[in-house]
């Protein structure tokens, strides 16, 4: 996001393009005390100290904090290339761009181990098919390497995909054991594409800008309730935010704004009964032309189960080109793919 040239080698010679990767890669990892573990005080990952965080993690994935906010549950930080949030139990990285976010993963596991006595309950990495694939860095330019690289960390790795492999579709990949998150979990994500020209020239020409006014005059201040917004403009053009919410909840949203390649993300982890509402107010804010929501839920989420939560999205301007729901140990996710209706 701080940047719009991506390049990569090939065969020795180097590819340069202006494209610039919005969908990110998401990274979400809890763990539980080590057997053994001697020292209960030491359980929360924001024991964590941060130079090792930015020297161990953010430096290989090759990003850079920007800003932090932090609560009594967690701390957030806006990044170069997206987010990273860290609670007790549970770490979220977010990254754009051509970064290499599995990097991050060994190295996090050993400063867990090393200043939590933590170990790996679960993970979960997931992301929207690339619009340029050829442009990332290894493992990421195919998600079979992906999942090779996992598998080669992780026992018990399951890989899915869903929505059109020859088309717009979501990967996953999770561990097949039953989950230790028993607190009430659930995350939605709503990605957007082929945005209105019109919505994201707030994000563009940024220079000068005040960031709170953009915030405001967009609509994003008024997504949800009660959080509290810690938000920045990139220069020339580019948008990020963390909101951090009560009960270890939080909101992020990256804007790409360029018209080739626009994409817009939004995920919140807000316990709600319904999701249907929130869709409808993040669609029309940004008016995109097309996106992706998936939902995350577990056995103890306050709204049961992502099918009832999300029941039947209906977004007037748009068609709905795929659905589905999958069950796991504990968890259970529903997929959908929306176009808007092609004006005569």
């Amino acid at each position: 996001m701080a940047q719009a040239t991506d390049s990569s080698s090939n065969g020795g010679s180097e590819l340069t393009s202006t494209h610039y990767e919005g969908t990110e890669k998401l990274l979400e990892v809890w763990f539980g005390p080590v057997q053994g573990g001697t020292k209960k005080d030491t359980h929360d990952l924001r024991n964590i100290p941060r130079d090792n965080l930015i020297d161990k993690i953010l430096t290989p994935v090759r990003c850079e904090i920007v800003s932090v906010s932090s609560n009594e549950d967690q701390t957030a930080y806006v990044l170069s290339e997206s987010s990273m949030f860290i609670s007790k139990r549970r770490f979220i990285l977010k990254t754009c761009g051509t970064t290499t976010l599995l990097k991050a993963i060994e190295p996090l596991m050993k400063l867990a181990k090393d200043f939590c006595e933590y170990k790996v309950l679960d993970i979960f990495y997931s992301r929207k098919n690339f619009f340029r694939p050829e442009l990332q860095d290894t493992p990421h330019r195919t998600f079979d390497n992906e999942v090779a690289y996992l598998d080669s960390l992780f026992e018990g790795g399951a890989a899915y995909v869903l929505g059109r492999v020859n088309g717009e579709c979501w990967y996953l990949y999770t561990l097949d054991c039953p989950s230790a998150v028993m607190e009430p979990d659930q995350t939605l994500e709503i990605l957007m594409t082929h945005l209105d020209e019109s919505t994201m020239s707030l994000f563009q020409n940024t220079t000068g800008r005040n960031v709170k006014d953009t915030t405001r005059e967009s609509g994003i201040a008024t997504l949800l309730p009660d959080c509290d917004i810690n938000d920045f403009l990139f220069e020339p053009c580019g948008y990020s935010m963390n909101g951090l919410l009560p009960n270890n909840g939080y909101m992020t949203i990256h804007i790409t704004p360029e018209k080739e390649f626009s994409y817009v993300s939004f995920e919140t982890n807000a316990e709600m009964e319904n999701y249907g509402e929130l869709v409808k107010r993040v669609v029309s804010t940004f008016n995109p032309g097309r996106f992706c929501l998936t939902l995350f839920t577990n056995k103890a989420a306050k709204c049961g189960s992502s099918l009832d939560a999300l029941k039947e999205v209906l977004l007037k301007e748009y068609n709905r080109q795929d659905r589905q729901f999958s069950e796991f140990s504990n968890y259970d996710l529903t997929f959908a793919h929306y176009i808007r209706e092609k004006r005569p």
